[in-house]
């Protein structure tokens, strides 16, 4: 059976007061692991916005920790908080776990009715608690999809959804973590993920370091291994769901939804309820961050077009409800009927 072998990429360091936060920064992996401390909430923003931390559960759960460091750091009604908490904010626009995880913060601070040292040492108690309620939700969904693996599973996954996406174990690789531990794994399939390669980078050094069944596969190659009937199963994370089950992913999903529509495998996308979002009504809402395309014409700070080439860098992608065979979440699973499978597991009427 296979152990237990998740770990945290985000960790707060000493007390309310004079405590840091510190991130494994995965713009280094997997030749480096090196950690970024952030002392203030400007720092936690642009890791956020340069990807040192990545993942929607991981950057709501890193959202937390910036909002403790910007009441910590600056006056109640003053210009300067108010331009850290816009900071932390607007660093990614589609992840909706970072606007959920600061809108839990502000409850709180708005809540106590405190200021100072008890309010930072209530503020950090939350944030600290998003962490293992994420946990708790990750352990939760990976039982509730290895159900759903048939024996010797063979899948195929893309971008990073593990523990350097969230607070261990992971979404969709959480569930293929416990098919593992179940003893029904055959075989992983990681797409590199064009253009940041988080699943080159990320996702295969997570299942190796796991010692798991993986092979990495470029972009176009998911097609061919759907047609020669190696794949068994697709299982994806999210950064948005709307209310109709419309799904916003690391670019190039939606893609690999309808391939897996033709050739009749089962797509699942694997999520926290933090995740879902009811106010946003369909994936024609979901705004889509769009990305510097250096990340496009360049790898690792090496160009690979010519100078001067133009690029696109949408970075996620919208798949249509209809094409996702059921959304696993620490509640329940939806399968189908998304508008109204979604609002139960909510607990909205």
């Amino acid at each position: 059976m296979q152990q237990d072998t998740w770990f945290r990429a985000v960790r707060w360091t000493g007390g309310a007061r004079d405590g840091a936060l510190e991130l494994l920064d995965q713009r280094l992996l997997p030749g480096q692991e090196t950690w970024l401390t952030c002392r203030t909430a400007a720092d936690v923003a642009a890791a956020i916005h340069t990807m040192a931390v990545r993942g929607a559960p991981a950057i709501g759960w890193t959202a937390a920790y910036g909002a403790v460091l910007a009441y910590r750091d600056t006056h109640p009604g003053t210009a300067e908080r108010a331009s850290q908490w816009g900071l932390l904010h607007d660093a990614r626009p589609t992840a909706v776990n970072l606007h959920w995880a600061l809108r839990r913060m502000a409850a709180v601070a708005q809540d106590c009715g405190l200021d100072g040292d008890e309010l930072i040492e209530r503020l950090l108690a939350e944030a600290h608690a998003i962490g293992e309620e994420d946990l708790a939700a990750n352990l939760a969904m990976g039982a509730l999809g290895a159900e759903l693996m048939p024996e010797r599973a063979r899948i195929l996954t893309h971008c990073n959804t593990g523990s350097l996406a969230t607070a261990g174990v992971g979404t969709a690789l959480g569930v293929i973590r416990a098919t593992a531990k179940a003893g029904k794994l055959e075989h992983v399939y990681a797409d590199e993920t064009r253009p940041y390669l988080q699943g080159a980078r990320l996702t295969v050094w997570e299942l190796m370091r796991d010692s798991l069944p993986v092979s990495l596969v470029t972009d176009g190659m998911p097609g061919y291994l759907m047609q020669q009937g190696l794949v068994h199963a697709v299982i994806v994370g999210a950064d948005r769901i709307a209310a109709n089950g419309d799904t916003a992913n690391k670019i190039g999903t939606y893609g690999l939804a309808v391939l897996a529509h033709h050739h009749g495998i089962p797509f699942y996308v694997a999520a926290p309820t933090s995740t879902v979002d009811l106010n946003t009504a369909s994936g024609r809402q979901i705004p889509i961050e769009q990305r510097s395309a250096a990340e496009v014409t360049e790898l690792a700070g090496v160009a690979i077009a010519p100078a001067g080439a133009r690029a696109e860098h949408p970075a996620f992608d919208v798949t249509p409800g209809e094409l996702i065979t059921g959304i696993i979440t620490e509640r329940g699973v939806a399968l189908g009927s998304y508008t109204v499978r979604l609002r139960e597991l909510m607990n909205q009427p």
